[in-house]
């Protein structure tokens, strides 16, 4: 077994507060392509002329909400997606009382589907939907069905419209120029602080603010994986570069 493997899972058998904190490649393994990468959605082309940072922006989603939600499923919702070996070892970590919390940048909800339960979602979840005129909440499926999906004038269109009163429906995902969730970020930071090991997973560690809650941390044991360079790596007491999910496997079942 890789030394590297080892020692994480020394680490992992001597620590009793173990925070996750993840980014969009603790989800690749699960068919989900992350945002900065070669291949990732940042770069990919875009049949509308515009960025994706302009499109899934709250400025966007006023005014264009048809071209946000044709652009949304396209390209963010993955609902046939299931948790991989990186969820269902960080839920066994929970249930074993090692794992305190998740904070992850991911909007999926892959690790509450693997069976996580304190898992703090600093840009939201795909799966929460609430209708912006009376509040009204509505579940994926409901998105995705097209019945539920009109515009003003009652024609089909990609936007989803509330059951209860027809107001336009958005998606409880932090959009460009929203603020995060101050109760979310407050117990995030919180859960980090009193961390005696953090484990830090699948993000490249460049979008803020999300990144800077490392600075939180005040353990002894960093642990970075994840396959690129980042600029926490010197930080690190151990840098692990392979695929997550069979890092954190490994590491689990390691006899």
């Amino acid at each position: 077994m890789n030394n590297l493997i080892r020692q994480l899972a020394a680490w992992i058998a001597e620590s009793e507060d173990i925070v996750f904190f993840g980014g969009a490649g603790v989800s690749t393994e699960s068919g989900i392509p992350d945002f900065r990468s070669e291949s990732g959605l940042y770069n990919a082309q875009s049949k509308y002329g515009r960025s994706p940072e302009e499109i899934i922006s709250h400025s966007f989603f006023v005014g264009s909400p048809a071209i946000f939600y044709e652009y949304y499923k396209d390209n963010l919702l993955y609902p046939d997606a299931k948790p991989n070996k990186a969820h269902l070892a960080l839920a066994e970590l929970e249930e074993a009382g090692k794992l305190r919390a998740i904070v992850t940048q991911n909007i999926d909800g892959l690790h509450q589907l693997a069976g996580s339960r304190t898992v703090y979602e600093l840009h939201g979840s795909v799966l929460r939907n609430d209708c912006t005129h009376c509040g009204a909440s509505y579940d994926l499926a409901y998105i995705l069905n097209p019945d539920n999906c009109a515009d003003k004038n009652g024609k089909q269109s990609a936007i989803p419209r509330c059951r209860a009163c027809g107001g336009m429906v958005k998606p409880d995902v932090v959009l460009y120029e929203e603020s995060l969730d101050a109760r979310v970020m407050e117990g995030a930071a919180r859960a980090i602080s009193s961390a005696d090991m953090l484990i830090v997973g699948g993000t490249s560690l460049v979008v803020y603010p999300a990144a800077g809650f490392l600075n939180y941390f005040r353990g002894k044991r960093l642990v970075l994986i994840n396959k690129s360079q980042t600029n926490y790596d010197s930080s690190a007491g151990l840098v692990i570069r392979e695929p997550i999910g069979e890092v954190l496997d490994a590491a689990l079942h390691a006899v």
